[in-house]
């Protein structure tokens, strides 16, 4: 049977991947930060030497992109080293090793939605951790799939869930109008890690949802599809400011999974309502 170490198991993408696998053949080794600090590479080398898993899926990471230019030691530890230390492992005992990274190694300063051959230049603490990260995937793994995604939401805290909390509060809310990208549901990026988990096809590839929107499109579109009145102000960065910098437009295309796959995401609308109408909000 095959095994499959799935680390950052109670994060939204981390759910997803069990629920995408629960019909499979597949012992999944569910850890969080409880059972396995990836940031120790000896707990990490003793943890995959005793367990011996077919395939890493690493869902760890530090998200909070506004506490990571504070805490930068800790997001370079979680986004950087931590898969630093599972690629190590991974390799040591042949295991696939599946990555997850961020549109936010990218500047924002595109026109056009950025291929996996792009220039990185990340602009906060959060993106550049998190493209240490992927380096040292392609330094120390030899079989390796690095996914970037954007905008996740799931199973936990997340956009859509806080939209519709202030949503149900108020009669109007303030989003960010000039900021885009494409929002990903947590159920179809885990598809897609299905889908090439199993291939030799390694690489980097981007993941996200068909199409793409302003954060204040996002949030229009989560109070239409909830039957909600809210109405949306349409703010701009400068008017809503954060610690943390973040990309103007980080649209991302899923060039390498179009040429080398059939495997299509769905358009974003459409993965936002099947997100709606599966879950009690």
């Amino acid at each position: 049977m095959k095994k499959i170490l799935v680390t950052g198991c109670n994060g939204q993408l981390g759910r997803a991947i069990n629920e995408e696998y629960k019909s499979d053949d597949v012992e999944l080794i569910n850890t969080d930060v409880a059972e396995l600090d990836i940031t120790n590479v000896e707990a990490v080398m003793d943890f995959v030497s005793a367990k011996k898993p077919d395939v890493i899926i690493n869902c760890a990471a530090h998200t909070n992109v506004n506490k990571c230019e504070s805490e930068w030691d800790l997001a370079y530890k979680i986004n950087a080293i931590g898969p630093r230390n599972l690629s190590i492992a991974a390799k040591s005992v042949g295991a696939k090793m599946i990555h997850v990274s961020t549109d936010y190694v990218f500047d924002g300063t595109n026109t056009k939605p950025y291929v996996e051959f792009d220039d990185v230049a990340p602009l906060g603490a959060y993106g550049k951790t998190k493209l240490e990260g992927e380096r040292f995937v392609k330094q120390f793994s030899d079989k390796y799939f690095i996914v970037r995604t954007a905008w996740l939401y799931g199973d936990g805290n997340n956009f859509a869930k806080t939209m519709i909390k202030l949503g149900r509060e108020r009669d109007e809310i303030g989003v960010v109008a000039d900021q885009y990208g494409s929002p990903t549901s947590a159920k179809e990026l885990a598809k897609m890690i299905h889908a090439i988990e199993p291939t030799d096809n390694y690489g980097l590839f981007h993941g996200t949802c068909e199409g793409s929107c302003s954060w204040a499109d996002f949030a229009e579109k989560i109070f239409e599809l909830m039957g909600m009145n809210t109405k949306v102000k349409r703010l701009t960065t400068k008017e809503y400011p954060t610690p943390a910098k973040r990309p103007a437009y980080s649209v991302l295309d899923n060039y390498m999974l179009k040429l080398t796959t059939n495997y299509m995401f769905k358009d974003w609308e459409e993965a936002l309502k099947e997100y709606i109408d599966e879950n009690t909000l």
